[in-house]
C-alpha cells in the first residue's frame, strides 16, 4: 500500500543499431609543454568614479525612494483598517435592525 508502484519500461520496437566496438588505443607519452601565459584582456567597461556630489544625490535618492514607499504602504493599511471597521460597525447596526424586527417593535 506505502510502497509505489514502478511503470515497467517498454521494450524497444522497430530498427535496432548494434552496439559500437571500442578498440583500445596505445598512449605514447610526449614531452609536456609548458602553456604559455595568457596575456590580460583589457577590460572595455568604463569604470564608475564616484563624485561626493554623485554619492550625495545617490543617497538622497534613496532615501526618498524608501520614504515614498513607506508612505504608501502605511496608506494602504490605514485604508484596510477603516474599511475593517466600517464594516464592523455596520455588522452591528444591522444586527440590531434584524433583532428588532424579530421582537416586533
Amino acid at each position: 500500500m506505502f510502497r509505489p508502484k514502478l511503470p515497467t519500461m517498454p521494450q524497444p520496437t522497430g530498427l535496432v543499431t548494434p552496439r559500437a566496438v571500442v578498440e583500445p588505443t596505445t598512449i605514447t607519452p610526449g614531452t609536456p609543454t609548458v602553456p604559455a601565459a595568457a596575456p590580460v584582456p583589457a577590460s572595455t567597461r568604463p569604470t564608475i568614479q564616484l563624485t561626493p556630489g554623485t554619492a550625495l544625490a545617490l543617497v538622497g535618492g534613496g532615501t526618498a525612494v524608501v520614504l515614498v514607499v513607506g508612505a504608501v504602504l502605511v496608506s494602504m493599511l490605514l485604508a484596510v483598517a477603516i474599511t475593517g471597521v466600517s464594516v464592523a460597525l455596520v455588522a452591528v447596526v444591522l444586527r440590531l435592525l434584524v433583532n428588532d424586527m424579530h421582537k416586533g417593535r
